[in-house]
């Protein structure tokens, strides 16, 4: 498991702004946060390495983009089979995601499909799978939070303070 990054408030105002003006390049990052343009690159190469900034890829609402019939779907895996049930569910492009969880479920999938016909020839393909042996689905009828990191991530005490002017301890 990897060593959580330590954050300082730099950082975290880098990562905000970075959520706020997505298409801002480095010297706009820089402007944004007050400090040098290498400060700027320095810390996201830094973050990049930690795998704090996990990727680059845009937010694509599948929803815009015709895929309007969404489901959570909860599995029950044989036995021992989460390598094998990982690469079938992968398999599947309407699995948009799938996690290994505790409780009365095994793995819990959110799927995506463009009708309930789309969704249903999902979680048969979902179903016809080795290692599946009973799944539960529940269809998604709206979004009343929507996928966030930030509110979480206001939520860490800073670490040391930072060495740029802008962000240096005020006493």
């Amino acid at each position: 498991m990897r060593t959580p990054a330590k954050l300082d408030e730099l950082d975290l105002a880098i990562l905000a702004a970075m959520h706020e003006y997505q298409k801002a390049g480095i010297l706009e990052l820089s402007r944004r946060t007050k400090v040098a343009r290498a400060t700027v690159q320095a810390r996201i190469n830094r973050m990049e390495e930690s795998g704090v900034i996990a990727s680059y890829d845009p937010q694509i609402d599948v929803t815009a983009a015709g895929f309007d019939v969404q489901a959570f779907v909860t599995l029950e895996i044989a036995q021992g089979a989460l390598d094998t049930v990982s690469a079938e569910l992968t398999a599947i492009p309407g699995v948009l995601e799938a996690y290994a969880t505790t409780g009365s479920g095994d793995v819990l999938c959110r799927i995506g499909a463009d009708s309930h016909a789309g969704l249903q020839a999902v979680l048969l393909s979902i179903d016809q799978t080795s290692a599946v042996v009973r799944s539960h689905s529940v269809i998604v009828l709206s979004t009343v939070v929507a996928r966030r990191t930030m509110p979480l991530l206001h939520t860490l005490t800073p670490t040391g303070t930072a060495k740029a002017p802008a962000y240096r301890d005020q006493r």
